[in-house]
C-alpha cells in the first residue's frame, strides 16, 4: 500500500525530534500535490481510451470555435 503524505508526516514528526516541521509540512503538501497531478493524469488517460470519438467531436468543436474566436474579430 502506497504510504499517504499523512502518514508520511506522522512518521516524520516522530523519528526527527529538532527538525523544523514547517519544512516538513511543506514537503508534505507536496507529495499530496504531486498525488492529484498523477490522479488528473490517469484519469486524461483513461477518458482517451474509454471515449475516443466523443473526445474528436469535443476537439472539432473546440477547434471551430478557437478559430472564430481567434480569426473572425
Amino acid at each position: 500500500m502506497k504510504q499517504t503524505a499523512v502518514d508520511w508526516l506522522f512518521e516524520q514528526v516522530w523519528i526527527t525530534s529538532g527538525e523544523d516541521l514547517n519544512e516538513l509540512l511543506e514537503q508534505a503538501k507536496e507529495m499530496e500535490k504531486n498525488d492529484i497531478d498523477n490522479k488528473v493524469i490517469h484519469f486524461a488517460e483513461w477518458l482517451t481510451k474509454k471515449h475516443t470519438s466523443t473526445l474528436i467531436t469535443l476537439y472539432e468543436h473546440f477547434e471551430e470555435q478557437y478559430y472564430n474566436e481567434t480569426f473572425n474579430k
